[in-house]
């Protein structure tokens, strides 16, 4: 393995010669990662639309230029001309707990059909702000064009149990890991929940790659942590398109790196 530092865009292969579809799943991260890389692609000069299939925290001013709350399809229309170099936010409402609620995926993929933005950003699964989880029947929800998923974890989740408190659907993730309620979460059990198909990656279509981002690499051990977790999944041979450890904090910068088989 070599490791890299590099930019967001990078750590993804996202070219900027085509436009992308790009899927966050998982939990640990997502929200924050997805805001930054849309940053990073609008300093580029490009145009980014995001959005979500769940929900998300209702964002921060300073995350976007514009918010376009509609239920229907005629949302479409409002975002024909949008400019370049812009972060374009769509939602369908706003809930009782200051959460923008998620488009139809039938609709994000007709937006992404008719090119109307270099990438669309779409946080398609829900995990309560738990570093880790296992997704329900329902979950997660994404594009059929998505052209990327990226499935996050919390490198935090190592080391807690496996309740309530550390795990979004503890019971889901003992069915998965093979464990039980209470048992400490460990290397293998979280690259179990990456490689079972009804792990981090479920419903991800053939055609999308898959990237698995372990966030919250904050120093050394959690380095070699997620060091040994992208170990077990390349043993595994499970196909995947690249293992990032980051440090993805909101506020702060971020530190990344690219573990390349």
């Amino acid at each position: 393995m070599v490791l890299e530092n590099m930019e967001i865009y990078n750590l993804f292969d996202i070219s900027f010669d085509k436009k992308e579809l790009i899927s966050f799943v998982g939990g640990g991260g997502k929200t924050t990662s997805l805001f930054k890389l849309s940053k990073e692609l609008k300093s580029k000069g490009k145009k980014i639309l995001v959005t979500t299939t769940t929900a998300i925290y209702f964002p921060y001013k300073e995350e976007y230029d514009k918010i376009i709350i509609d239920s229907s399809s005629k949302i479409i229309q409002k975002l024909i001309n949008i400019k370049n170099e812009t972060v374009t936010i769509i939602g369908s409402r706003v809930s009782k707990e200051d959460k923008l609620l998620g488009i139809k995926e039938e609709i994000i993929e007709e937006i992404f059909n008719k090119e109307i933005f270099d990438y669309i950003l779409v946080e398609a699964d829900g995990s309560k702000r738990k570093p880790i989880k296992a997704p329900a029947e329902h979950e997660p929800v994404i594009p059929k064009n998505s052209y990327k998923t990226i499935g996050v974890i919390g490198l935090d989740a190592l080391g807690t149990k496996i309740n309530e408190e550390n795990v979004h659907r503890p019971e889901l993730f003992c069915n998965i890991t093979e464990s039980r309620i209470n048992d400490i979460i460990d290397e293998e059990k979280i690259t179990k929940i990456i490689i079972n198909e009804k792990g981090l990656f479920k419903g991800t279509s053939k055609e999308s790659k898959k990237y698995v981002l372990l966030n919250k690499m904050d120093d050394e051990k959690t380095k070699q942590n997620a060091l040994k977790i992208a170990d077990l999944v390349i043993k595994s041979n499970f196909k995947v398109d690249g293992i990032i450890a980051a440090s993805m904090k909101f506020y702060d910068g971020f530190r990344a790196e690219k573990i390349i088989k």
